[in-house]
């Protein structure tokens, strides 16, 4: 098992996303942060099945939200660069990965 560790904007992802999902109904934004941590589960679990989605970066999308979860491995750790909704422009998520991973 990889060592799993996110970076501190991760944090301010998945809380914006928690937000959005609670003001539509709530529980939902629970249920969006449970799925987001049993995916870093199985990240940490088998990183390497999942896709490469630009350059180093791989990417496991979420189930039931329509989220991505963005990660490198180096060594023997994970580091998770973010939380992104899918719909989102990915020129813009490539350069947020690149500018947060430097």
């Amino acid at each position: 098992m990889h060592r799993l560790r996110f970076l501190p904007e991760v944090e301010e992802d998945a809380l914006a996303s928690y937000v959005w999902y609670e003001t539509k109904s709530t529980g939902l934004g629970e249920d969006l942060l449970r799925m987001f941590y049993a995916k870093a589960g199985e990240i940490s679990r088998n990183p390497l099945i999942f896709p490469k989605a630009y350059k180093d970066f791989r990417r496991c999308l979420l189930r039931r939200f329509p989220y991505a979860i963005y990660f490198t491995i180096t060594n023997r750790e994970i580091i998770v660069i973010g939380l992104f909704h899918c719909a989102r422009d990915p020129g813009g998520i490539n350069e947020t990965l690149q500018n947060r991973h430097e």
